[in-house]
């Protein structure tokens, strides 16, 4: 593998890593539905604190997944990329033919 093929798959490593959390597909997710949200919305629908919650968004905007813009003590979040729902729907592929390779076993 040569540095530019590697400097490819390391960013996609990083956007993939950045996804790899329940709480930080659980933000994505929720960001799909609205425009935006603030970290205090999405503070209250997690359950945890503010700290962790912006540990998370920092990571998916590190990323380029989400970006955020401040209105005076607010801090409202928004996919900057919708197409992540698309590999979201790849995911779901994947399960649902999980789940019959694991049904045909008991067949």
């Amino acid at each position: 593998m040569n540095a530019k093929q590697q400097a490819k798959y390391e960013a996609r490593a990083k956007i993939i890593k950045a996804l790899a959390h329940p709480t930080r597909l659980f933000i994505v997710d929720e960001l799909s539905k609205t425009e935006q949200r603030c970290v205090c919305e999405l503070t209250e629908m997690i359950g945890v604190d503010m700290s962790t919650v912006s540990r998370h968004l920092a990571l998916l905007k590190n990323a380029g997944i989400v970006e955020d813009e401040k209105r005076g003590s607010m801090v409202y979040y928004r996919l900057r990329m919708s197409c992540v729902l698309k590999f979201f729907d790849c995911i779901e592929s994947v399960i649902a033919c999980n789940a019959a390779n694991q049904q045909q076993l008991l067949t």
